[in-house]
């Protein structure tokens, strides 16, 4: 049979997002770091307040409410600011401006998988590096390959890990082409690389209101970057891509960090509580500054304790790839769906 795509396309294996199940579902869902919490309740009155004049009208195509909000939290001009369907948009953005078949994207692994689909898609060269076992940014390798783009998350999913910041202004300095730190849970952390973007023209930070924010399911995230980086990206992205009801919903809040900061230390402290549970039934856990932890079960049987878990319904990650055969990626849930992951684990590996 003829195919229909490009050779890269039938080559790819595309990227596999979490499972999950219908909205009625009773199942506990702990697969894709989505915040225990629901939205700032003013978002809940921006909703039923909405002018529903505007769905007739094609939205603001610079998202300059959002914009301004996200400005006057952060400190950087608004023009600093673009704004993308999901922080993937963003990623998959920078991709398409800076890298063709002769350009290579560097990052290092594990990390977050679709990096590798963005770049199948365009295509350009790939290149991973493996991180040591501690973790520690392998800052050398990253400077020979020199790539035309360089991701780093940090967090990183799905070790949880930080990269220091004195890191990522040494591999700034040294690289000539666009460094991307993918700091998706900046809001669970103990700092983020803002100063590196101010410093470096050749910086762009990318978050997603998905996690700290609790707006996972109205696809918003933001990219921030000196505006001679972030003219080439205004070329090709999508004339409307931002809806208004997002738009507004995002503004509102990005406005209230106090809920979010308080929904995030409450994720925080669940977090260290977890951490200590899994550890007293024998799990090795690696520290986290994210939402989630990376684990490994006593008996390296991550696969069997995902399947059986899926059967009492409960929803973690396993991830079928080198490195990562014999670890589980746990969201934190609220206190009582932990409870009951831990209950139900205990059965499991006694």
């Amino acid at each position: 049979m003829t195919s229909f795509f490009r050779a890269e396309v039938d080559a790819m294996t595309g990227y596999i997002p979490g499972e999950q199940p219908k909205s009625d579902s009773k199942i506990i869902k702990l697969n894709s770091n989505e915040n225990p919490y629901p939205p700032s309740p003013k978002v809940k009155n921006v909703l039923q307040n909405f002018d529903w004049e505007w769905l007739r009208r094609y939205p603001d195509a610079s998202a300059t409410e959002f914009r301004n909000a996200a400005s006057d939290v952060l400190s950087v001009p608004a023009d600093w600011i673009i704004v993308g369907n999901g922080s993937d948009e963003v990623l998959n953005l920078v991709i398409r401006a800076c890298t063709d078949a002769s350009r290579k994207v560097v990052y290092p692994m594990p990390t977050y998988v679709l990096y590798r689909t963005l770049v199948e898609m365009q295509p350009a060269q790939t290149v991973e590096i493996d991180y040591p076992e501690d973790y520690k940014l392998p800052i050398e390798e990253l400077v020979k390959v020199d790539g035309a783009v360089t991701f780093i998350a940090t967090p990183n999913s799905p070790s949880g890990h930080i990269v220091p910041v004195e890191d990522l202004q040494q591999l700034a300095s040294r690289l000539s082409g666009v460094l991307v730190v993918d700091e998706a849970y900046c809001d669970f952390a103990s700092g983020d690389a803002l100063s590196v973007v101010k410093e470096f023209e050749n910086v762009i930070s990318i978050r997603t209101l998905s996690k700290g924010y609790s707006l996972a399911g109205i696809r918003l995230g933001f990219g921030i970057a000196n505006p001679k980086l972030l003219a080439g990206l205004y070329k090709i992205k999508d004339s409307y891509n931002i809806d208004a009801i997002a738009c507004a919903i995002g503004a509102a809040a990005m406005r209230d960090q106090n809920y979010k900061n308080s929904c995030a230390q409450k994720v925080k402290i669940s977090r260290g509580r977890l951490s200590e549970d899994l550890k007293k039934l024998g799990f090795k856990v690696w520290d986290s500054q994210t939402n989630f932890l990376l684990v490994q079960p006593p008996q390296g049987n991550a696969e069997y304790l995902y399947l059986k878990l899926k059967e009492q319904g409960i929803l973690i990650r396993y991830f079928k790839q080198e490195g990562l055969e014999d670890k589980l990626r746990i969201a934190v849930g609220t206190d009582e769906e932990n409870k009951v992951l831990i209950e139900a684990l205990s059965g499991l590996v006694e």
